[in-house]
C-alpha cells in the first residue's frame, strides 16, 4: 500500500474506533488497530469541530451554559458516548470487592449510581468550564484543542501498560503499535493544542502536563485494582484528561479577568 493511502486508511481507522462518523470500509488488508495511534488526536479534532461551531454560534443567541450543554451533547452523539461509557463503567467497578468482580462490572452494560454520578459530574464540570470562556471563539477553540489533547495520552498507555484481559479490546488494540506512533500522537496532539491555544498565552499550552498526569492517575488506579487497562479504562483516561484540561483553562480564564 502506498504511504499516503496507508496514512489515510489509518486515519479512517482512528475515526472508526473513536467516533460514530461514517468512514466507509477500509481497504484490504486493513491496517492493524495499533497503526492508527498517531491519528487519535486528529480524530478528536474531527469530532469536536461541529460541537465547536455549535457553541460559537449558539453562544451568540443563548446563555453560554445552554450553548455549552448543547455542544457537549452533540459531541457525545458523534462519539456514541464512547468515553463517557468508559468513565461510568469504571466508576461503577469501584464498588466491586475483588478484581474479578470489578472486571465483571466493567462488562455489564447497565449503569449504577456511581456511574450516573460520574457522568453528571463530567458533563457538569465541562459545560460550566466551557461557559466561562471569555468569548465564544475562545470556547470553541478550547473544545477542539482539548479534544485532541485528551486523546493523545491513550496510545502511550496502551503501549506501556498490560491489558487487564488477554482477549479484550485493549489487547487487540496493541496489534501493530509502535513507539513511533505513540510519539507521533503526542507530537500531533501538542501541535494541535498549540494552534488552538495560540491566543491563550504560554499557560494555555502548559495544561498539557496536567492532562497527562490525570490520565496517569486513572492508569495507576487501573493497575492497582484491575491489573491493567481495558477499553473502559481508556475512556475514563480520556475523560479525566479532558476534565482536567477544562478545569485548568477555567482557572486560567478567571485569573486573566
Amino acid at each position: 500500500m502506498r504511504p499516503l493511502r496507508r496514512l489515510w486508511a489509518e486515519a479512517r481507522l482512528a475515526l472508526m474506533l473513536l467516533t460514530r462518523l461514517p468512514v466507509g470500509s477500509l481497504p484490504e488488508p486493513a491496517p492493524p488497530m495499533g497503526a492508527a495511534f498517531w491519528a487519535y488526536p486528529l480524530a478528536g479534532v474531527v469530532v469536536a469541530t461541529a460541537p465547536a461551531l455549535l457553541y460559537w454560534g449558539g453562544a451568540q443567541v443563548w446563555p453560554p451554559l445552554l450553548a455549552a450543554l448543547l455542544a457537549l451533547g452533540l459531541g457525545i452523539l458523534l462519539t456514541g458516548a464512547l468515553h463517557e461509557d468508559g468513565l461510568a463503567d469504571l466508576a461503577d467497578s469501584s464498588g466491586g470487592s475483588t478484581r474479578a468482580r470489578k472486571l465483571e462490572i466493567l462488562r455489564d452494560s447497565r449503569i449504577g449510581s456511581y456511574g450516573a454520578l460520574a457522568l453528571i459530574l463530567s458533563i457538569g464540570l465541562r459545560a460550566t468550564a466551557l461557559a466561562s470562556a471569555p468569548t465564544p471563539a475562545m470556547g470553541a477553540w478550547a473544545l477542539v484543542g482539548l479534544a485532541a489533547a485528551s486523546r493523545a495520552p491513550l496510545p502511550w498507555m496502551m503501549v506501556n501498560l498490560p491489558p487487564a484481559r488477554p482477549g479484550g479490546l485493549g489487547a487487540a488494540a496493541q496489534a501493530g503499535a509502535t513507539k513511533g506512533g505513540v510519539w507521533a500522537a503526542a507530537a500531533l496532539g501538542g501541535a494541535l493544542v498549540g494552534v488552538a491555544f495560540s491566543g491563550f498565552s504560554f499557560w494555555g499550552v502548559a495544561i498539557l502536563p496536567a492532562m497527562f498526569f490525570a490520565a496517569c492517575g486513572v492508569a495507576w488506579w487501573a493497575m492497582r485494582r484491575l491489573g491493567g487497562y481495558t477499553g473502559d479504562v481508556l475512556g475514563a483516561m480520556q475523560q479525566a484528561a479532558e476534565i482536567t484540561g477544562w478545569l485548568s483553562l477555567a482557572a486560567l480564564w478567571r485569573s486573566s479577568l
